[in-house]
């Protein structure tokens, strides 16, 4: 039984066969880093492309907040072979939806299904990650969660020339949920004998006072609030690092991202197995500062080089918070809540990426500049190693 044995190990079948369903899942949303200029290939007016490129963050934000009390282990595997095929439908569908009320309807469901699919997904696999391995067990998720973000879009330039627009790629990346289904089909059964030695506590539903008082543990609070602070500065630096590279024209934010993709994909694959010999919370902090300074500095790159060497140090900061963040949350969650909490990291994730490039984009039009977006990145970040080095998460970091 997976959460029993601490002993067990990380990288049984299940639980690789879910880490490729998150492949799976991030790959149908990494394809659209093209989808605001596809927008404007088809016609929609320029006022509408950013709501529309917004709209399904938005609604997995939203959404995230329903779904997570009604979901659990006992019916997350049926929701994900729901959301897979409705998945397939939703990325085919942009293929002949070309007006602004459809399309507003269909990113709608696209957030909906995609918040069905990770949500499902992260409720089973927590159960297969053991106490003693979670760095390492959030380490492989997070990598999981960045290969499409590495593949799918020079994969989808290399196509575009031979189809006749980027619909059809939307579309195209329907072969990785199609995987995704006979995946799930042939491990139904292991999936199934694995979670049968599992507590009874932990199939159920979580109910309203467990809810409430996982709340009010101070750690679990602490955390969620530190990551969220985490991903409103990886958010502002992932939609404006491209306008302050302009500004400051010392480099290529292409090589820049891939840089910075590939050091974080290393820090976590490769990292891993350290995070759970050291102290997290120490290695945490570490990384934090590390984050600070490294937004502190980038909009005063004075070179190429610096620039990518600071791609290098962002994705080692970011590769090391976020895997460790969870990992503590982990840690800190009471078993039977451990996948709500989670799934509340997603949650976490969305406001992020939902908030941040309005009030990101208002600053600007107010007369900051894109320094000044850094800047308030790291002080979000200042906020997130105050919450974690303070004394009332040091009292209080296990249920």
């Amino acid at each position: 039984m997976p959460n029993s044995q601490d002993h067990e190990k990380l990288f049984s079948s299940e639980f690789l066969a879910l880490c490729l369903i998150i492949v799976a899942a991030f790959c149908n949303v990494s394809v659209f880093y093209s989808f605001y200029h596809y927008l404007g290939e088809i016609g929609i007016p320029v006022v509408w492309r950013g709501f529309l490129l917004g709209l399904e963050p938005m609604a997995a934000f939203i959404l995230r907040l329903f779904v997570l009390p009604w979901l659990h282990v006992r019916n997350a595997f049926s929701v994900m072979i729901v959301s897979v095929v409705l998945l397939i439908a939703v990325s085919c569908s942009y293929l002949w939806v070309v007006t602004v009320p459809a399309m507003i309807i269909l990113r709608i469901l696209h957030g909906a299904v995609f918040v069905l699919l990770t949500s499902a997904v992260i409720a089973l696999v927590v159960n297969f990650i053991p106490k003693e391995k979670s760095g390492q067990g959030f380490g492989v998720l997070g990598v999981a969660t960045m290969i499409p973000y590495a593949l799918v879009p020079p994969l989808s330039e290399a196509l575009l020339p031979h189809v006749r627009n980027e619909a059809d790629i939307y579309a195209a990346v329907s072969i990785f949920s199609v995987v995704a289904i006979l995946l799930l089909v042939a491990l139904r059964g292991r999936i199934g004998q694995a979670l049968r030695g599992v507590d009874g506590a932990l199939m159920r539903r979580p109910t309203l006072p467990e809810i409430r008082e996982n709340f009010r543990l101070r750690a679990v609070l602490l955390l969620l609030t530190a990551i969220l602070f985490v991903y409103v500065a990886h958010a502002t630096f992932f939609y404006f690092i491209k306008d302050l590279s302009i500004q400051t024209g010392v480099g290529d934010v292409g090589l820049f991202f891939t840089i910075c993709m590939l050091t974080m994909i290393a820090v976590r694959a490769l990292g891993g197995m350290i995070f759970d010999r050291l102290n997290k919370q120490h290695l945490l902090q570490a990384g934090l500062v590390l984050l600070i300074l490294c937004l502190l500095t980038l909009p005063h790159a004075g070179s190429r080089v610096a620039f990518y060497l600071l791609a290098g140090v962002y994705g080692l900061s970011v590769g090391v918070a976020l895997p460790l963040l969870n990992a503590l949350l982990f840690s800190a969650s009471p078993a039977p809540l451990r996948g709500l909490n989670t799934n509340m990291t997603l949650f976490a994730l969305d406001a992020g990426y939902f908030l941040t490039p309005y009030l990101g984009g208002m600053l600007v039009a107010f007369g900051a500049g894109f320094d000044v977006l850094f800047y308030m990145g790291a002080g979000c970040v200042v906020l997130s190693l105050m919450l974690i080095s303070s004394p009332a998460y040091r009292q209080e970091k296990t249920p």
